[in-house]
């Protein structure tokens, strides 16, 4: 195998390797539910990317022929990841769980906890 596309694929791999482990470190140890909604959902996403386009690199120069399999997979990620953290903070919010003392705005959760009401 060719020096720079073994370069290419080892700098995307560390690269989400350090996306993952700081976006799992951060739904370990963030303070509260809303913020641990950021870690998987930023960083962790990103990292997933890298990774996948590491393997799209090494794939399609193996055989040959460009591999989009991994890109129809990052892209899934990339379009689900937004849509389940927001259903994962609207349940949060109907469950009505604490909001840590000092965040910010703390008068928009409670109109859109009021909004939510039945």
């Amino acid at each position: 195998m060719e020096f720079w596309i073994e370069l290419i694929v080892s700098g995307l791999l560390i690269v989400g390797a350090i996306f993952v482990f700081v976006g799992s470190l951060g739904l370990a140890k963030l303070p509260d539910f809303y913020t641990r909604l950021h870690g998987p959902t930023k960083a962790t996403t990103l990292g997933m990317s890298c990774l996948l386009v590491a393997s799209m690199v090494l794939v399609t120069y193996q055989q040959g022929y460009l591999s989009l399999h991994e890109l129809l997979i990052g892209l899934f990620l990339i379009i689900t990841a937004p849509v389940t953290a927001h259903m994962l903070a609207k349940t949060g919010m109907h469950h009505e769980l604490d909001i840590l003392e000092k965040t910010e705005n703390k008068a928009l959760a409670e109109r859109a906890k009021d909004r939510m009401a039945p």
